[in-house]
């Protein structure tokens, strides 16, 4: 005899599901983002354009498609940044924020273009933002999350250069701080091979 579980609408991961999908519901806008916003949640990135590399995940992303983003994120108030709760901790415009911070990065990229990129997000009270940013990466498992790393990384400042320039640096030069980083241990050929074999077989 099978025991099937009765769903639970109040279990986490069924509450973090119920956000993820109210984002998922977002319409995408194409970056930047003019209008600023109060508020912390979370954000998926989607990309359009003709890097070669990424042709597969671009192809499912234009015509209003929208389905498969390259990056998935989360804003936190500065509470839970710091390793406090959080909770009902004032956003500010963290959410909105992140979202421009990421733009500039993609300015900077030397053969990235800005424009070719959208994005969904959701503001969210902060007790669920971890989950439902989690929840996300596990089911598109974007790229930029999984296998490119550093995209979202900050410029470590002065004394700390001496770390190794992220995989997403390397593929895509163009950030300043990120020149004055420690050469990659991979190559650039190196990392290339590992993000089209996971673009061509994602859940692998």
């Amino acid at each position: 005899m099978i025991e099937e579980q009765p769903y639970n609408p109040l279990d986490k991961k069924n509450l973090g599901v119920s956000v993820a999908d109210a984002m998922l519901e977002k319409p995408a806008v194409q970056l930047p983002l003019t209008e600023s916003f109060i508020g912390a949640g979370i954000y998926a990135i989607y990309y359009v354009g003709n890097f070669p590399l990424y042709e597969k995940i671009a192809k499912r992303n234009r015509r209003g498609k929208f389905s498969w983003p390259i990056y998935v994120g989360k804003a936190v108030p500065a509470g839970v940044r710091q390793g406090g709760v959080g909770l009902d901790a004032n956003p500010g415009t963290v959410l909105f924020g992140r979202i421009r911070e990421h733009f500039k990065s993609l300015e900077q990229a030397a053969n990235l273009d800005a424009s070719d990129f959208h994005c969904r997000y959701l503001t969210v009270d902060d007790i669920w933002i971890p989950l439902g940013e989690s929840l996300l990466i596990e089911k598109f498992s974007p790229v930029w999350n999984k296998v490119l790393d550093g995209f979202g990384n900050h410029n470590p400042g002065s004394g700390r250069y001496k770390q190794q320039r992220s995989p997403w640096d390397v593929v895509h030069p163009g950030r300043e701080w990120a020149l004055r980083c420690a050469e990659n241990k991979q190559s650039e050929s190196e990392i290339v091979a590992a993000v089209k074999a996971f673009i061509d077989n994602p859940q692998a």
